[in-house]
């Protein structure tokens, strides 16, 4: 127990991030307030129409936005990785360089959304509306999976997530 109070003790002297969710931020953001740099860990936001939210630089790692409507809203250079996107619109929304790793983007639209430097790997991008996204490239979406469905624009593909199993 000892040892244990002295790591505490010196992670807290060190300065290190706090790692849990924390509430009050989580309450702001589901009442449509931005909040850049928060720390959303696993936050509920499914459902929610939140236009232009900024939520840049913040920890929305296993977060749930499925079927939330979120136009406009910015998220660059945050952590959504493991993130449920499932059905949700992102219509002018900002990805860049945001960590969406092995997130969930199935049946999502991102028109006009900017995913420059996103991390996609092991996204799956199942029916995702992508058509229309800007700084897509390639080499993301040799990264990510998606299927027939899935639509990118001209001349990118994306391996079948069925062939990566």
């Amino acid at each position: 127990m000892k040892q244990l109070l002295g790591a505490i003790t010196l992670a807290v002297a060190l300065g290190a991030p706090a790692m849990a969710q924390n509430a009050s931020q989580i309450q702001q953001v589901q009442s449509g307030q931005s909040c850049p740099d928060c720390n959303l860990f696993q936050a509920n936001l499914s459902y929610r129409d939140m236009p232009n939210v900024d939520l840049s630089g913040a920890r929305l790692r296993q977060a749930d936005l499925s079927l939330a409507t979120m136009n406009g809203a910015r998220f660059d250079r945050a952590d959504m990785s493991i993130a449920n996107l499932f059905g949700a619109r992102f219509t002018g929304a900002s990805f860049a360089g945001t960590n969406l790793e092995r997130a969930t983007l199935v049946g999502a639209h991102f028109g006009g959304a900017n995913l420059a430097r996103a991390n996609l790997t092991g996204a799956n991008l199942s029916g995702a509306e992508l058509d229309r996204a800007r700084g897509l490239t390639q080499r993301q979406l040799h990264t990510a999976c998606g299927d027939a469905s899935t639509r990118l624009p001209r001349g990118l593909t994306v391996p079948s997530c069925s062939a990566v199993r």
